[in-house]
């Protein structure tokens, strides 16, 4: 286990989507418009009409990947949630129709339905960036001396 702290919050965003607005392409506009390096997203809900989540089906190695999708069809969009590192987002959604709930990393593509606000809290001094390890599996550091081990 590693842990990364810092007592230095910066801004907090809160993004509001509008019906045809994309989810992860708003975020990454944000993220360049602000210069935003390090933070994390603490609170999304909304609807959405147009969905990607991506989940791992297996526990071997390498995974196997599957791609849920949803096109035309109503989802309430219960949580986005994630860390920004060096200006990337990783975030992950939970999504739902009328019978059940799904859960993956948030692709590209997901489309609002009528309205979508997002909170994202600046995190500073972490200096914060993700690295491939052997298995080429990224790995959250921080360029910050001070880190836990």
């Amino acid at each position: 286990m590693e842990y990364f702290s810092t007592r230095e919050i910066g801004r907090v965003f809160v993004l509001r989507l509008d019906q045809g607005d994309l989810v992860l392409d708003s975020i990454k506009e944000l993220i360049a418009r602000e210069g935003i390096k390090d933070a994390v997203v603490v609170s999304a809900i909304g609807t959405l009409d147009r969905c990607t989540l991506h989940m791992v089906m297996t526990t071997g190695y390498p995974p196997v990947e599957h791609f849920e999708h949803w096109e035309d069809e109503p989802l309430e969009l219960a949580s986005i949630d994630g860390i920004i590192a060096d200006g990337e987002p990783h975030l992950h959604a939970v999504v739902s129709d009328s019978e059940k709930a799904y859960s993956g990393h948030l692709e590209e593509g997901c489309r609002v339905l009528y309205l979508a606000e997002i909170v994202i809290v600046e995190i500073n001094s972490l200096n914060l960036t993700r690295v491939r390890n052997e298995k080429n599996i990224l790995k959250l550091i921080s360029r910050k001396e001070k880190s836990q081990s």
